[in-house]
């Protein structure tokens, strides 16, 4: 998820159809520039090589129930589209997901990991970090330094759910209650969308950081220098 506004210019996309390295490009309708999906880049057209970046945004994959009991008052895209194109899950792309292979040919890979297994990806600082689902999922609580910047990541045991934020000096385990963490103090703090927040207190504050799920051959073809967390 990206914000669409640079300086005085708010860019509207489409999906154009093409692919590189085995990654969507979408379009943008005003210069008709082809983005890279995973970087937030133009990279042919009129603003490819401009140096103009989108910046990235938090997002997180969740489970609807779990959701809709967070954030009640959510609005849902309908699938309702007017369009004959089945949008329930599995209908695009369900085979591509549920198989191992790659749809096309990938020419630069790596074997620290299974060429589609998800991924949690970072960038801080100019250096890139890959946190593989499956150790998040079973450590729910990650503390780390990546980029000269303290973070930790909180994740959810099953559902591709995780979220970054910076810790500030601070060390944390898993909370006694659902979404909260616990410093080295044993103060308490909730996790939310926008940040840590201590419960009590202070009530400090830490900012959450954004990130990115991808399978593992799509963050390493642009990430070849890429750090992989227990790796």
């Amino acid at each position: 998820m990206y914000a669409t506004q640079l300086n005085s210019r708010t860019f509207v996309f489409g999906s154009s159809g093409f692919l590189f390295r085995s990654n969507k490009l979408m379009y943008d309708r005003e210069t008709k520039s082809l983005w890279h999906s995973l970087t937030g880049e133009p990279v042919v057209g009129p603003l490819a090589h401009s140096g103009i970046k989108l910046k990235i945004l938090p997002v997180v994959v969740s489970r609807w129930a779990q959701w809709k009991s967070d954030h009640p008052d959510t609005t849902v895209l309908s699938l309702d589209t007017g369009f004959r194109r089945e949008y329930v899950p599995g209908a695009a792309y369900g085979a591509y997901f549920a198989s191992p292979d790659t749809m096309f040919p990938v020419w630069r890979r790596s074997t620290i990991l299974p060429t589609k297994s998800f991924v949690f990806a970072l960038t801080i600082n100019g250096t890139p970090k890959a946190y593989p689902l499956g150790a998040l999922e079973r450590e729910r609580v990650v503390n780390d330094t990546l980029g000269g910047e303290e973070i930790v990541l909180v994740a959810e045991p099953s559902g591709r759910t995780v979220r970054a934020y910076r810790r500030g000096g601070r060390r944390f385990d898993l909370g006694p209650e659902e979404r909260t963490v616990i410093d080295e103090r044993g103060i308490r703090w909730r996790v939310t969308e926008d940040a840590l927040v201590e419960i009590g207190g202070a009530q400090t504050v830490l900012d959450r950081i954004a990130g990115q799920i991808s399978y593992w051959f799509g963050w390493y073809v642009f990430n070849p220098r890429t750090l992989v967390y227990g790796h």
